[in-house]
């Protein structure tokens, strides 16, 4: 089969986090498993930033960062590399909804592509409401346009409510 996409290669924007173990060290990991498939390219990386968790706050915060990668990979075959580089850190798909996890990995922006399938959504259905996508993205290019709502990501983060969804540098070595 094969896994590339038409037009060949594409920017990506893949938000990353982990709010078990090391957390730092799970994201750089996840990231590093990432650029060692061959491939993707990876482009930038916004600083880490420990986040307060959103929707099931019952749990610890979170490390996140956002990474730029290039790839020729479709987005269903990026898909499936980034679960299986979940699986392989011990991330278990079945516990609890927006709980807690040893990392997670979420495409947000695929060139300005606009897909929804029974796997799939891009961009992120839910970035434009997340501080910890919209901080790091913005630290990477805060001019990027969401290709449904047409605002850059800037605007996006200017538009959440200052008080909920704190971010903070995070200044841990792991």
């Amino acid at each position: 089969m094969d896994d590339s996409y038409p037009d060949t290669s594409h920017i990506v924007y893949i938000s990353v986090g982990s709010n078990l173990g090391v957390k730092r060290l799970n994201c750089q990991r996840g990231i590093s498993a990432l650029t060692d498939t061959g491939k993707v390219t990876l482009l930038n990386q916004s600083p880490f930033y420990k986040t307060e968790p959103v929707d099931y706050t019952d749990q610890h915060w979170f490390v996140n960062c956002v990474i730029q990668i290039k790839t020729e990979l479709s987005p269903e075959a990026l898909l499936n590399t980034l679960k299986r580089i979940e699986k392989d850190a011990g991330r278990n798909h079945d516990s609890i909804r927006f709980g807690p996890r040893v990392l997670d990995m979420d495409i947000v922006f695929y060139d300005d592509l606009v897909l929804v399938s029974s796997e799939l959504i891009i961009p992120h259905p839910r970035m434009h409401k997340r501080r910890f996508v919209l901080k790091p993205i913005c630290d990477i290019d805060s001019k990027i346009v969401h290709p449904v709502l047409k605002k850059t990501v800037q605007t996006l983060l200017d538009g959440l409510d200052a008080d909920t969804q704190r971010v903070v540098a995070c200044l841990c070595a792991f």
